[in-house]
Protein backbone atom coordinates (compact mmCIF):
# COMPACT_ATOMS: atom_id res chain seq x y z
CA UNK A 1 0.00 0.00 0.00
CA UNK A 2 3.15 2.50 0.79
CA UNK A 3 4.65 1.95 -2.50
CA UNK A 4 0.80 2.43 -4.55
CA UNK A 5 0.72 5.67 -2.48
CA UNK A 6 4.02 6.94 -2.72
CA UNK A 7 3.60 6.07 -6.65
CA UNK A 8 0.29 8.24 -6.88
CA UNK A 9 1.88 11.12 -4.57
CA UNK A 10 4.51 11.13 -7.35
CA UNK A 11 1.81 11.50 -10.32
CA UNK A 12 0.63 13.81 -8.76
CA UNK A 13 3.09 15.97 -8.20
CA UNK A 14 3.46 15.39 -11.87
CA UNK A 15 -0.11 15.97 -12.92
CA UNK A 16 0.01 17.88 -16.42
CA UNK A 17 -2.96 19.95 -16.12
CA UNK A 18 -1.39 21.96 -13.53
CA UNK A 19 0.79 24.44 -14.72
CA UNK A 20 2.59 24.85 -12.06
CA UNK A 21 4.33 21.42 -11.53
CA UNK A 22 4.83 21.50 -15.59
CA UNK A 23 6.61 24.77 -14.92
CA UNK A 24 9.07 22.81 -12.78
CA UNK A 25 12.01 20.71 -12.62
CA UNK A 26 12.01 16.96 -11.90
CA UNK A 27 13.68 17.89 -8.50
CA UNK A 28 11.23 20.68 -7.37
CA UNK A 29 8.85 19.04 -8.82
CA UNK A 30 9.44 15.79 -6.23
CA UNK A 31 9.01 18.84 -3.29
CA UNK A 32 5.75 19.04 -3.65
CA UNK A 33 3.43 21.80 -3.95
CA UNK A 34 3.23 23.19 -0.75
CA UNK A 35 6.15 23.71 2.16
CA UNK A 36 6.19 20.46 4.54
CA UNK A 37 4.12 21.06 7.53
CA UNK A 38 5.61 21.92 11.32
CA UNK A 39 4.05 18.83 13.53
CA UNK A 40 1.75 20.40 15.55
CA UNK A 41 1.33 23.52 13.85
CA UNK A 42 -2.13 25.07 12.79
CA UNK A 43 -1.02 24.61 9.26
CA UNK A 44 -4.71 25.13 7.52
CA UNK A 45 -5.60 21.42 7.46
CA UNK A 46 -3.63 18.04 6.26
CA UNK A 47 -4.33 15.44 3.38
CA UNK A 48 -6.68 13.54 5.15
CA UNK A 49 -8.44 17.06 6.01
CA UNK A 50 -8.46 17.92 2.86
CA UNK A 51 -10.09 14.15 1.76
CA UNK A 52 -12.84 14.25 3.80
CA UNK A 53 -13.45 17.98 2.72
CA UNK A 54 -13.46 16.96 -0.92
CA UNK A 55 -15.74 13.83 -0.48
CA UNK A 56 -18.07 14.08 2.94
CA UNK A 57 -20.68 15.96 0.60
CA UNK A 58 -21.74 12.49 -1.11
CA UNK A 59 -24.67 12.34 1.09
CA UNK A 60 -26.22 9.40 0.79
CA UNK A 61 -22.72 7.15 1.85
CA UNK A 62 -21.36 6.48 5.39
CA UNK A 63 -18.00 8.13 5.58
CA UNK A 64 -16.03 5.76 8.24
CA UNK A 65 -12.69 7.33 9.48
CA UNK A 66 -10.00 4.61 10.24
CA UNK A 67 -7.94 6.01 13.40
CA UNK A 68 -8.09 8.02 16.58
CA UNK A 69 -11.92 9.57 17.34
CA UNK A 70 -9.76 12.59 17.18
CA UNK A 71 -9.72 12.77 13.76
CA UNK A 72 -13.23 12.53 13.12
CA UNK A 73 -14.18 15.53 14.63
CA UNK A 74 -16.83 17.16 13.62
CA UNK A 75 -19.07 15.59 11.29
CA UNK A 76 -22.59 16.47 11.55
CA UNK A 77 -21.76 20.28 10.63
CA UNK A 78 -18.69 19.59 7.90
CA UNK A 79 -18.19 22.99 6.13
CA UNK A 80 -21.84 23.19 6.09
CA UNK A 81 -22.33 21.57 3.13
CA UNK A 82 -25.44 21.10 2.68
CA UNK A 83 -28.29 18.32 1.04
CA UNK A 84 -31.67 18.22 -0.34
CA UNK A 85 -31.73 14.60 1.16
CA UNK A 86 -30.43 12.19 2.98
CA UNK A 87 -28.38 13.07 5.56
CA UNK A 88 -26.44 9.86 6.14
CA UNK A 89 -22.96 11.85 5.49
CA UNK A 90 -23.60 13.56 8.85
CA UNK A 91 -22.78 10.43 10.94
CA UNK A 92 -19.65 10.94 12.55
CA UNK A 93 -18.85 7.44 12.01
CA UNK A 94 -15.09 6.51 13.15
CA UNK A 95 -13.10 2.71 14.77
CA UNK A 96 -11.72 5.18 17.56
CA UNK A 97 -8.11 3.43 17.25
CA UNK A 98 -6.73 3.35 21.19
CA UNK A 99 -3.46 2.93 22.00
CA UNK A 100 -4.08 -1.11 23.19
CA UNK A 101 -5.41 -1.79 19.66
CA UNK A 102 -2.41 -0.22 18.28
CA UNK A 103 -0.35 -2.38 20.51
CA UNK A 104 -2.20 -6.15 19.96
CA UNK A 105 -2.43 -5.35 16.32
CA UNK A 106 -6.23 -5.34 16.17
CA UNK A 107 -6.85 -2.26 13.64
CA UNK A 108 -7.88 -4.60 10.93
CA UNK A 109 -10.55 -6.43 12.75
CA UNK A 110 -11.77 -3.27 14.16
CA UNK A 111 -12.30 -1.45 10.75
CA UNK A 112 -14.16 -5.05 9.19
CA UNK A 113 -16.24 -4.75 12.03
CA UNK A 114 -17.25 -1.17 12.32
CA UNK A 115 -17.93 -1.72 8.51
CA UNK A 116 -20.27 -4.89 9.46
CA UNK A 117 -21.70 -2.84 11.85
CA UNK A 118 -22.57 0.24 9.52
CA UNK A 119 -23.94 -2.35 6.68
CA UNK A 120 -26.61 -3.51 9.53
CA UNK A 121 -27.49 -0.19 11.01
CA UNK A 122 -27.28 1.51 8.03
CA UNK A 123 -27.59 -0.52 4.55
CA UNK A 124 -25.97 2.60 2.60
CA UNK A 125 -25.22 2.07 -0.80
CA UNK A 126 -21.40 2.32 -0.25
CA UNK A 127 -19.16 3.29 2.71
CA UNK A 128 -15.93 5.71 2.04
CA UNK A 129 -13.24 4.45 4.19
CA UNK A 130 -10.78 6.78 5.45
CA UNK A 131 -6.87 5.70 6.62
CA UNK A 132 -5.13 8.58 9.52
CA UNK A 133 -1.65 9.25 10.19
CA UNK A 134 -1.76 6.15 13.09
CA UNK A 135 -3.22 3.59 11.33
CA UNK A 136 -1.24 3.99 7.93
CA UNK A 137 1.81 4.14 10.02
CA UNK A 138 1.29 0.72 12.07
CA UNK A 139 0.72 -0.45 8.25
CA UNK A 140 -2.78 -1.43 8.19
CA UNK A 141 -4.03 -2.53 5.02
CA UNK A 142 -7.49 -0.74 4.07
CA UNK A 143 -7.21 -1.38 0.39
CA UNK A 144 -7.52 -5.38 1.47
CA UNK A 145 -9.80 -5.17 4.01
CA UNK A 146 -11.93 -3.14 1.54
CA UNK A 147 -11.72 -5.29 -1.46
CA UNK A 148 -12.92 -8.11 1.27
CA UNK A 149 -15.83 -5.99 3.14
CA UNK A 150 -17.25 -5.44 -0.50
CA UNK A 151 -17.00 -9.31 -1.76
CA UNK A 152 -18.70 -10.86 1.77
CA UNK A 153 -21.41 -7.31 2.21
CA UNK A 154 -22.16 -7.02 -1.81
CA UNK A 155 -21.93 -3.10 -1.40
CA UNK A 156 -18.55 -0.87 -2.49
CA UNK A 157 -15.99 0.12 0.28
CA UNK A 158 -13.78 2.90 -1.32
CA UNK A 159 -10.52 3.04 0.53
CA UNK A 160 -9.46 6.53 0.72
CA UNK A 161 -5.51 6.58 1.04
CA UNK A 162 -4.75 10.17 2.32
CA UNK A 163 -3.31 9.80 6.02
CA UNK A 164 -2.49 13.70 7.15
CA UNK A 165 1.44 12.92 7.45
CA UNK A 166 1.76 12.86 3.43
CA UNK A 167 1.54 16.40 2.66
CA UNK A 168 -1.60 19.05 3.10
CA UNK A 169 -4.81 19.85 2.56
CA UNK A 170 -4.82 20.06 -1.27
CA UNK A 171 -2.90 17.04 -1.66
CA UNK A 172 -5.65 15.53 0.01
CA UNK A 173 -8.03 16.77 -2.36
CA UNK A 174 -6.54 15.47 -5.03
CA UNK A 175 -6.22 12.29 -3.53
CA UNK A 176 -9.83 11.93 -2.93
CA UNK A 177 -10.32 12.39 -6.58
CA UNK A 178 -8.19 9.47 -7.49
CA UNK A 179 -9.80 7.52 -4.85
CA UNK A 180 -12.98 8.48 -7.08
CA UNK A 181 -11.73 7.58 -10.51
CA UNK A 182 -10.16 4.44 -9.57
CA UNK A 183 -13.14 3.04 -7.71
CA UNK A 184 -16.68 5.12 -8.36
CA UNK A 185 -16.25 7.22 -11.37
CA UNK A 186 -17.38 4.88 -14.25
CA UNK A 187 -18.51 1.66 -11.90
CA UNK A 188 -21.98 2.39 -13.06
CA UNK A 189 -24.27 3.68 -16.09
CA UNK A 190 -27.25 6.44 -15.88
CA UNK A 191 -30.60 5.14 -16.54
CA UNK A 192 -31.32 8.16 -18.83
CA UNK A 193 -28.51 10.55 -20.77
CA UNK A 194 -29.01 13.38 -22.45
CA UNK A 195 -27.39 15.38 -24.94
CA UNK A 196 -26.95 18.52 -22.65
CA UNK A 197 -25.64 16.28 -19.69
CA UNK A 198 -23.09 18.21 -17.84
CA UNK A 199 -20.52 17.73 -14.40
CA UNK A 200 -19.81 20.44 -12.23
CA UNK A 201 -16.31 19.54 -10.37
CA UNK A 202 -14.79 20.93 -7.26
CA UNK A 203 -18.21 22.45 -5.54
CA UNK A 204 -19.43 21.51 -2.58
CA UNK A 205 -23.04 23.03 -1.97
CA UNK A 206 -21.58 25.09 0.96
CA UNK A 207 -24.44 26.36 2.51
CA UNK A 208 -26.66 25.61 -0.61
CA UNK A 209 -24.72 27.68 -3.41
CA UNK A 210 -25.48 24.56 -5.76
CA UNK A 211 -29.37 25.29 -5.11
CA UNK A 212 -29.11 29.02 -6.68
CA UNK A 213 -27.21 27.35 -9.94
CA UNK A 214 -29.02 24.68 -10.69
CA UNK A 215 -32.41 26.90 -10.87
CA UNK A 216 -30.59 28.48 -14.05
CA UNK A 217 -29.62 25.31 -15.85
CA UNK A 218 -33.22 23.75 -15.61
CA UNK A 219 -34.31 27.18 -17.42
CA UNK A 220 -31.71 26.12 -20.05
CA UNK A 221 -32.76 22.36 -20.43
CA UNK A 222 -28.70 21.85 -19.24
CA UNK A 223 -29.00 18.57 -16.61
CA UNK A 224 -27.05 18.12 -14.06
CA UNK A 225 -25.65 14.87 -14.17
CA UNK A 226 -23.38 14.82 -11.09
CA UNK A 227 -21.66 17.66 -9.23
CA UNK A 228 -18.68 16.12 -7.53
CA UNK A 229 -19.34 16.20 -4.84
CA UNK A 230 -21.78 18.73 -3.90
CA UNK A 231 -24.99 17.44 -2.51
CA UNK A 232 -24.34 14.34 -4.60
CA UNK A 233 -25.40 10.63 -4.57
CA UNK A 234 -23.17 7.75 -5.00
CA UNK A 235 -24.84 6.90 -8.15
CA UNK A 236 -25.19 10.19 -9.97
CA UNK A 237 -20.85 10.05 -8.98
CA UNK A 238 -20.78 6.56 -10.23
CA UNK A 239 -22.19 7.42 -13.77
CA UNK A 240 -20.31 10.65 -13.93
CA UNK A 241 -18.38 9.45 -17.13
CA UNK A 242 -21.51 9.62 -19.34
CA UNK A 243 -21.67 13.40 -18.88
CA UNK A 244 -20.86 15.50 -22.43
CA UNK A 245 -19.19 18.36 -20.47
CA UNK A 246 -17.20 18.92 -17.32
CA UNK A 247 -17.17 22.36 -15.68
CA UNK A 248 -14.27 22.73 -13.10
CA UNK A 249 -14.96 25.61 -10.31
CA UNK A 250 -11.90 24.85 -8.36
CA UNK A 251 -8.71 23.90 -10.75
CA UNK A 252 -6.45 23.51 -7.35
CA UNK A 253 -8.76 20.77 -5.65
CA UNK A 254 -10.13 18.07 -8.72
CA UNK A 255 -8.08 19.12 -11.89
CA UNK A 256 -6.73 15.38 -11.70
CA UNK A 257 -10.11 14.78 -12.37
CA UNK A 258 -11.24 16.92 -14.82
CA UNK A 259 -7.93 16.12 -17.22
CA UNK A 260 -8.44 11.86 -16.25
CA UNK A 261 -11.94 11.79 -17.35
CA UNK A 262 -11.56 13.81 -20.79
CA UNK A 263 -8.38 10.96 -21.42
CA UNK A 264 -10.68 8.27 -20.45
CA UNK A 265 -14.17 8.88 -21.46
CA UNK A 266 -13.42 11.95 -23.83
CA UNK A 267 -15.40 14.69 -21.87
CA UNK A 268 -14.02 18.22 -22.59
CA UNK A 269 -13.37 20.43 -19.14
CA UNK A 270 -13.23 24.41 -18.73
CA UNK A 271 -12.62 26.21 -15.72
CA UNK A 272 -15.30 28.45 -14.24
CA UNK A 273 -17.21 30.41 -11.84
CA UNK A 274 -20.30 31.35 -10.33
CA UNK A 275 -19.36 34.08 -7.99
CA UNK A 276 -20.62 37.80 -9.10
CA UNK A 277 -22.74 38.34 -12.35
CA UNK A 278 -20.06 38.72 -15.82
CA UNK A 279 -18.87 35.32 -14.27
CA UNK A 280 -21.70 33.86 -13.81
CA UNK A 281 -23.01 34.53 -17.41
CA UNK A 282 -19.59 34.04 -19.03
CA UNK A 283 -20.13 30.24 -17.33
CA UNK A 284 -23.66 29.71 -18.64
CA UNK A 285 -22.35 30.50 -22.22
CA UNK A 286 -19.17 28.29 -22.28
CA UNK A 287 -21.44 25.48 -21.11
CA UNK A 288 -23.81 26.26 -23.58
CA UNK A 289 -20.93 26.57 -26.10
CA UNK A 290 -18.99 23.38 -24.84
CA UNK A 291 -22.53 21.29 -25.29
CA UNK A 292 -23.43 22.09 -28.68
CA UNK A 293 -20.08 21.41 -30.05
CA UNK A 294 -20.79 17.84 -28.01
CA UNK A 295 -24.12 17.55 -30.21
CA UNK A 296 -26.77 19.44 -28.29
CA UNK A 297 -29.24 21.77 -30.17
CA UNK A 298 -27.62 24.66 -31.72
CA UNK A 299 -30.56 26.99 -29.84
CA UNK A 300 -29.09 26.82 -26.84
CA UNK A 301 -26.74 29.13 -27.29
CA UNK A 302 -29.73 31.41 -28.46
CA UNK A 303 -31.42 30.52 -24.71
CA UNK A 304 -28.55 31.12 -22.70
CA UNK A 305 -28.23 35.19 -24.44
CA UNK A 306 -31.77 35.54 -23.88
CA UNK A 307 -31.82 33.93 -19.95
CA UNK A 308 -28.47 36.19 -19.41
CA UNK A 309 -30.13 38.71 -20.53
CA UNK A 310 -32.87 38.68 -18.15
CA UNK A 311 -31.08 37.48 -14.94
CA UNK A 312 -28.93 40.32 -15.80
CA UNK A 313 -31.50 42.81 -15.68
CA UNK A 314 -33.38 41.97 -13.00
CA UNK A 315 -29.88 41.44 -10.61
CA UNK A 316 -28.71 45.34 -11.33
CA UNK A 317 -32.42 46.47 -10.71
CA UNK A 318 -32.04 45.10 -6.98
CA UNK A 319 -28.23 46.13 -7.36
CA UNK A 320 -28.61 49.58 -7.98
CA UNK A 321 -29.50 51.09 -4.51
CA UNK A 322 -26.24 49.67 -3.27
CA UNK A 323 -23.74 50.64 -5.88
CA UNK A 324 -23.46 54.47 -3.85
CA UNK A 325 -23.22 52.89 -0.63
CA UNK A 326 -20.43 50.56 -1.60
CA UNK A 327 -18.62 52.44 -4.22
CA UNK A 328 -14.98 53.33 -3.52
CA UNK A 329 -15.52 51.07 -0.22
CA UNK A 330 -11.71 49.42 0.20
CA UNK A 331 -11.72 45.52 0.79
CA UNK A 332 -8.95 43.27 2.31
CA UNK A 333 -9.82 39.80 0.75
CA UNK A 334 -7.81 37.34 2.59
CA UNK A 335 -8.68 34.00 1.08
CA UNK A 336 -7.19 31.82 -1.73
CA UNK A 337 -8.01 28.96 -4.52
CA UNK A 338 -10.44 30.59 -7.02
CA UNK A 339 -12.22 32.87 -4.32
CA UNK A 340 -8.58 34.88 -4.99
CA UNK A 341 -10.19 36.26 -7.68
CA UNK A 342 -13.84 35.20 -8.74
CA UNK A 343 -14.54 37.11 -5.20
CA UNK A 344 -12.32 40.01 -6.85
CA UNK A 345 -14.52 40.03 -9.76
CA UNK A 346 -17.88 40.57 -7.91
CA UNK A 347 -16.54 43.26 -5.56
CA UNK A 348 -15.06 45.14 -8.56
CA UNK A 349 -19.02 45.08 -10.27
CA UNK A 350 -19.71 47.28 -7.09
CA UNK A 351 -17.02 49.67 -7.86
CA UNK A 352 -15.03 48.69 -4.32
CA UNK A 353 -11.47 48.98 -4.39
CA UNK A 354 -9.30 45.81 -3.61
CA UNK A 355 -6.46 46.61 -1.13
CA UNK A 356 -5.24 43.48 -1.58
CA UNK A 357 -6.34 39.47 -2.27
CA UNK A 358 -4.47 36.48 -0.84
CA UNK A 359 -2.80 33.94 -3.24
CA UNK A 360 -3.00 30.94 -1.11
CA UNK A 361 -3.65 27.48 -2.29
CA UNK A 362 -4.09 29.71 -5.82
CA UNK A 363 -2.55 28.65 -9.22
CA UNK A 364 -0.52 30.47 -11.58
CA UNK A 365 -3.77 30.38 -13.93
CA UNK A 366 -5.71 31.67 -10.94
CA UNK A 367 -2.81 34.76 -10.40
CA UNK A 368 -3.04 35.79 -14.03
CA UNK A 369 -6.66 35.91 -13.63
CA UNK A 370 -6.16 38.36 -11.03
CA UNK A 371 -4.07 40.17 -12.76
CA UNK A 372 -6.20 40.73 -15.92
CA UNK A 373 -8.66 41.74 -13.46
CA UNK A 374 -6.42 44.15 -11.50
CA UNK A 375 -4.23 45.31 -14.02
CA UNK A 376 -0.97 47.00 -12.39
CA UNK A 377 -2.70 47.74 -9.43
CA UNK A 378 -3.07 44.00 -8.37
CA UNK A 379 -1.34 43.39 -5.03
CA UNK A 380 -1.40 39.95 -4.22
CA UNK A 381 -0.46 38.23 -0.97
CA UNK A 382 0.90 34.79 0.55
CA UNK A 383 0.01 35.27 3.83
CA UNK A 384 -0.21 38.19 6.67
CA UNK A 385 1.05 37.72 10.05
CA UNK A 386 -2.08 38.50 12.20
CA UNK A 387 0.12 41.28 13.94
CA UNK A 388 0.67 42.99 10.51
CA UNK A 389 -2.97 42.50 9.49
CA UNK A 390 -4.45 44.14 12.73
CA UNK A 391 -1.98 47.28 11.77
CA UNK A 392 -3.46 47.35 8.43
CA UNK A 393 -6.94 47.75 9.71
CA UNK A 394 -5.99 49.88 12.19
CA UNK A 395 -4.61 52.44 9.71
CA UNK A 396 -7.47 52.51 8.06
CA UNK A 397 -6.00 50.63 4.61
CA UNK A 398 -9.67 49.05 4.30
CA UNK A 399 -13.13 49.54 5.06
CA UNK A 400 -13.63 45.78 5.40
CA UNK A 401 -11.85 42.43 5.54
CA UNK A 402 -13.32 39.60 4.11
CA UNK A 403 -11.84 35.99 5.32
CA UNK A 404 -12.12 33.00 7.43
CA UNK A 405 -13.03 32.71 10.52
CA UNK A 406 -9.87 32.30 11.68
CA UNK A 407 -9.10 35.99 11.11
CA UNK A 408 -12.59 37.05 12.06
CA UNK A 409 -11.02 37.84 15.50
CA UNK A 410 -8.12 40.18 13.97
CA UNK A 411 -10.79 42.16 12.36
CA UNK A 412 -12.75 42.68 15.53
CA UNK A 413 -9.75 43.48 17.56
CA UNK A 414 -9.17 46.32 14.98
CA UNK A 415 -12.90 47.91 14.92
CA UNK A 416 -13.22 46.90 11.71
CA UNK A 417 -16.27 45.27 9.42
CA UNK A 418 -15.78 41.48 8.64
CA UNK A 419 -17.70 39.52 6.36
CA UNK A 420 -17.45 35.54 6.19
CA UNK A 421 -16.44 34.11 2.63
CA UNK A 422 -15.35 30.50 3.39
CA UNK A 423 -16.69 27.44 3.78
CA UNK A 424 -18.44 28.60 7.21
CA UNK A 425 -20.49 31.08 6.25
CA UNK A 426 -23.95 31.06 7.07
CA UNK A 427 -24.84 32.39 3.21
CA UNK A 428 -25.16 31.85 -0.23
CA UNK A 429 -22.87 33.69 -2.67
CA UNK A 430 -23.29 31.85 -6.13
CA UNK A 431 -25.77 32.98 -9.06
CA UNK A 432 -26.74 36.06 -9.81
CA UNK A 433 -29.30 35.46 -6.65
CA UNK A 434 -25.72 34.95 -4.77
CA UNK A 435 -24.19 38.50 -6.16
CA UNK A 436 -27.53 39.79 -4.83
CA UNK A 437 -26.85 37.96 -1.32
CA UNK A 438 -23.12 38.98 -1.12
CA UNK A 439 -24.36 42.76 -1.72
CA UNK A 440 -26.51 43.03 0.70
CA UNK A 441 -24.24 41.57 3.67
CA UNK A 442 -21.44 43.93 2.67
CA UNK A 443 -23.96 46.66 3.34
CA UNK A 444 -24.86 45.26 6.17
CA UNK A 445 -21.25 44.89 7.67
CA UNK A 446 -20.04 48.03 6.49
CA UNK A 447 -23.44 49.85 7.89
CA UNK A 448 -23.57 48.54 10.96
CA UNK A 449 -24.08 51.23 13.96
CA UNK A 450 -21.73 49.33 16.15
CA UNK A 451 -18.63 50.26 14.62
CA UNK A 452 -19.56 54.27 15.31
CA UNK A 453 -19.73 53.28 19.13
CA UNK A 454 -16.83 51.06 19.58
CA UNK A 455 -14.53 53.55 17.40
CA UNK A 456 -15.71 56.12 19.95
CA UNK A 457 -13.28 57.74 22.60
CA UNK A 458 -13.99 56.63 26.23
CA UNK A 459 -15.06 58.84 28.68
CA UNK A 460 -11.79 58.71 30.38
CA UNK A 461 -9.74 59.27 27.03
CA UNK A 462 -11.78 62.18 26.13
CA UNK A 463 -10.40 65.84 26.59
CA UNK A 464 -12.53 68.30 28.42
CA UNK A 465 -15.24 68.94 26.12
CA UNK A 466 -14.74 66.24 23.51
CA UNK A 467 -17.98 63.61 22.44
CA UNK A 468 -15.51 61.72 21.44
CA UNK A 469 -16.29 62.68 17.23
CA UNK A 470 -14.85 65.11 15.02
CA UNK A 471 -16.74 68.05 13.41
CA UNK A 472 -17.97 65.54 10.63
CA UNK A 473 -19.19 63.28 12.89
CA UNK A 474 -17.11 60.17 12.75
CA UNK A 475 -15.77 58.54 15.81
CA UNK A 476 -12.11 59.33 16.42
CA UNK A 477 -10.39 56.40 16.24
CA UNK A 478 -8.51 54.99 19.42
CA UNK A 479 -4.99 54.68 19.31
CA UNK A 480 -3.21 51.53 18.61
CA UNK A 481 -1.62 50.92 22.19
Amino acid sequence: MAESLNAKITALFDEPGCNTNVAKGEKARKKGCSKPLQPGAAAGGCAFDGAKIALQPITDVVHLVHGPLACEGNGWDNRHAASSGPTLYRIGATTDITETDIIMGNGEKRLYRAMREVVERYAPPAIFVYSTCVTALIGDDINAVCRHATEKFGIPCIPVNAPGFVGSKNLGNKLAGEALLDHVIGTMEPEVTTPTDINILGDYNLSGELWQVKPLLEQLGIRLNACITGDARYREVATAHRARVNMMVCSTALINVARKMEERWGIPYFEGSFYGISDTSEALRTLARLLVAQGADAGLIVRAENLIEAEEKRAWSRLDAYRSRLAGKRVLLYTGGVKSWSIVSALQEMGMVIVSTSVRKSTDNDKQKIKDLMGGDAHMVNSIPPREMYAQLRRGDADILLSGGRTQFVALKARTPWLDINQERHHAFAGYDGMVTLVRQLDASLSNPVWKDVRRLAPWEQEDGETGFDDEGVPALVPIG
